[in-house]
């Protein structure tokens, strides 16, 4: 298996992985999100191949004090077979070698697989609230609060 920063020419097969593995969501354009992945000075979307087919993926990029991760997935099919580890571990090399002091990312409370796969590798829960907007006027998913 092989691990290489993917191009633009991959994105069909990404996104492909990405639907499979419920990483998806109707807010989020993955198609944009990859290309700006792939486009950005310090992003890029790393591929996992077994031959010709991409088993794997992970998005990673920096913001100048940490690493961040996004479409970390291995197709439903192949999980068990190391293919999170093997990315993870290229993930932590490339934000490694930008610098960088930490990484972190994002997972939803309720996939709860993913938390556990996550601490099993030293990843802890950080002591912050992620806030955020969106420009296009959507909410993202986001529940509205409950009222007080």
């Amino acid at each position: 298996m092989t691990i290489v920063e993917l191009g633009t020419e991959a994105a069909d097969a990404a996104v492909d992985l990405w639907t499979a593995s419920d990483l998806t969501r109707p807010w989020n354009d993955p198609y944009g999100d990859f290309a700006r992945a792939v486009a950005g000075p310090s992003s890029a979307v790393l591929g996992l191949y077994d031959g010709e087919t991409l088993v794997g993926t992970a998005m990673v990029g920096v913001d100048g004090h940490r690493g961040w991760v996004y479409y970390l997935a291995a197709h439903p099919a192949r999980r068990g077979e190391g293919i999170g580890l093997a990315l993870v571990a290229a993930v932590e090399r490339w934000v490694e070698e930008r610098g960088m002091p930490k990484i972190q990312l994002m997972v939803r409370r309720t996939n709860t697989a993913v938390v556990g796969f996550y601490a099993a590798l030293g990843y802890a829960e950080q002591d912050c609230v992620v806030l955020g907007r969106r420009f296009d006027g959507s909410s993202g998913g986001a529940v509205a609060a409950e009222p007080s």
